[in-house]
């Protein structure tokens, strides 16, 4: 009876440590995963605070999306004849967002000839986001903000 007893008093304890440890390890930060839309920009003078923002232009439409680790991104800008768009691959760490654009439109495959992999700073709420472009040292230059729009 003490082994039955001194066994199930041992399971518990493992099935306690095994339930707190799962908590721990819930999601650590938001998903990307969804639609968003572009809603402003941030310019960096000193490569760490924002010097201005920027909204969108009037009619200036950008969306993104992210799925199942695939991005594809639109760009609709008046008095353009053609519009912008990308396809690729992403992953994200805690702060930072890592695309593979692989085709696009015309200006988009020009473009990777030279530059496939786009590497942000990530600043990832629940239902906003930026990625931050870095220089060459790793000081912020410029940003897009956006909304979950889904």
């Amino acid at each position: 009876m003490k082994k039955i007893l001194g066994l199930a008093f041992l399971m518990l304890i493992f099935i306690s440590a095994t339930e707190l440890n799962d908590h721990e390890k819930s999601e650590p930060f938001h998903s990307i995963e969804g639609t968003w839309e572009l809603v402003s920009f941030h310019h960096y003078d000193d490569g760490v605070n924002i010097s201005s923002t920027e909204p969108k232009s009037e009619g200036y439409r950008q969306v993104k999306m992210y799925y199942n680790g695939k991005v594809m991104w639109s760009r609709y800008v008046p008095n353009e004849s053609i519009g912008r768009f990308g396809y690729g691959s992403y992953y994200i760490t805690e702060d930072e967002l890592h695309e593979t654009i692989i085709y696009g439109d015309a200006e988009m495959m020009k473009a990777l000839d030279t530059l496939t992999e786009f590497i942000f700073e990530l600043d990832l709420k629940k239902d906003t986001y930026s990625q931050i472009s870095l220089d060459e040292e790793g000081n912020r230059t410029f940003s897009e903000n956006y909304k979950r729009i889904d």
